[in-house]
């Protein structure tokens, strides 16, 4: 079945698809979808290339559906491979760049990109903020009680 046929299926009727305003944007949950937005360009479903970016214990997993395998194959469709922990934002533009110099959905590439940047800040520990300085009059009251 062709990706058009596919996505005129799936457009109007699927599980994913999110509608929190009335005229809002249409948002979809499906798993390939990098921008989150219902449209034919990031949908994960109907496409046959898509790239996947999702966090796991062991990392961020960039994973993409190989065109040539059968559509029976399920686990041995699909390309993986595994940004670690704490590697940085370089390594993580050079494995989603990799994909797209390949020739691999180049147009996906900045949503990609985007995606990854987002889980790794995600992933930082946030830094401790420093204790509040009080100013003005209670300041005042403070060091002269202190005195």
């Amino acid at each position: 079945m062709s990706s058009d046929l596919q996505w005129l299926l799936l457009r109007n009727n699927n599980s994913f698809i999110v509608k929190r305003v009335v005229e809002g944007p249409v948002f979809s949950k499906e798993p390939g979808n990098l921008r989150n937005l219902h449209s034919y360009k990031f949908s994960g479903l109907a496409n046959s290339k898509s790239i996947d970016i999702s966090e796991t214990p062991a990392g961020i997993q960039v994973s993409a559906r190989k065109t040539k395998a059968s559509s029976g194959a399920v686990k041995a469709a699909i390309a993986k491979s595994t940004i670690r922990p704490r590697s940085g934002p370089r390594r993580a533009q050079g494995v989603v760049a990799q994909y797209a110099k390949r020739g691999y959905r180049p147009d996906l590439r900045t949503a990609a990109l985007a995606r990854v940047s987002a889980l790794i800040a995600a992933q930082k520990e946030p830094k401790p903020s420093p204790p509040k300085k009080l100013r003005g009059s209670k300041a005042k009251e403070i060091e002269a009680a202190l005195e």
